[in-house]
């Protein structure tokens, strides 16, 4: 009950016909549930690695009457918040679904032309790190998937990125950019074969541990695959995205749209996890 109280005073909050002082109201009461939820989870165990689905920011933006557009330059504004939201609760690594490679072959030619402009606006702003985020965290960053699709400014802008941020190793920005996870296991398998072929590695040695060597998150050797998967926008599935990684990983589904998820949606979804006894398929 609580819960759905805070959501409706949330929702009535942001109306715009709501006065001043109810709304100067609503938001304190707002303000007291967030740091109720802090209190819960602050001494509890924090997720190191945290996997984020964000969707529906399309229908986000058509329950708004605005263009489809609005509804992803919204989704990129809040991702640049939960990531801070993140960094600062001490997750030392992030992967986040960007694009998927069903997104980079289907979606309308002059959707994907917006997708690619707004993704060349964050990989910019992350190399500028005008608000230091990168160099305060030591943040290394990584975009895989099949880059062979984006156009060749984002994919510059990616390689640049990762040069920049190389030699960081206490907390990392994972980005998969027309990334399918079917698509990953197969590009291992290809390098997996390839070496046994020219003599680097025999049949004999291949377990999980040297397979993981060849995937995209190899780079993250010292961290674990990830601990928490959050998709919003209440759908119930995982799209394809991290199939080998998320074996045991712990889902949150929220039923809120991307655009509007809230510093409280993030402190729910570390409640729940830390509700939980992981067993790692034991």
């Amino acid at each position: 009950m609580l819960r759905r109280g805070v959501d409706i005073a949330f929702k009535i909050a942001t109306l715009p016909g709501v006065n001043r002082l109810a709304r100067a109201l609503l938001s304190l009461v707002y303000k007291l549930y967030e740091e109720w939820l802090w209190r819960q989870i602050r001494d509890g165990p924090i997720p190191q690695h945290v996997a984020i689905i964000p969707d529906g920011n399309r229908r986000w933006a058509r329950r708004r009457g605005l263009m489809t557009s609005d509804g992803h330059v919204h989704g990129y504004e809040r991702l640049k918040e939960v990531l801070k939201w993140l960094l600062e609760l001490g997750v030392r690594a992030i992967t986040v679904y960007a694009m998927s490679n069903e997104n980079c072959l289907y979606r309308p030619p002059e959707e994907r032309i917006r997708l690619f402009k707004l993704i060349k606006r964050g990989l910019r702003e992350l190399l500028e790190d005008r608000d230091g985020i990168i160099s305060r965290y030591k943040v290394r960053v990584k975009v895989f998937g099949r880059l062979e699709l984006v156009p060749s400014e984002v994919s510059e802008l990616a390689r640049m990125l990762e040069d920049k941020t190389r030699l960081y190793s206490d907390r990392f920005l994972n980005i998969a950019l027309c990334y399918g996870g079917r698509q990953e296991i197969v590009d291992a398998v290809r390098r997996v074969a390839l070496d046994v072929k020219n003599g680097l590695l025999s049949p004999e040695e291949i377990d999980e541990e040297v397979f993981s060597k060849y995937l995209y998150t190899a780079h993250m050797s010292e961290i674990a695959d990830p601990d928490l998967v959050i998709r919003t926008s209440g759908e119930f599935r995982i799209s394809n995205f991290l199939l080998w990684q998320s074996a045991y990983s712990e889902f949150y589904f929220c039923d809120v749209y991307w655009p509007d998820f809230r510093r409280i949606d993030l402190w729910r979804a570390i409640r729940s996890y830390q509700k939980r006894e992981r067993r790692f398929g034991r």
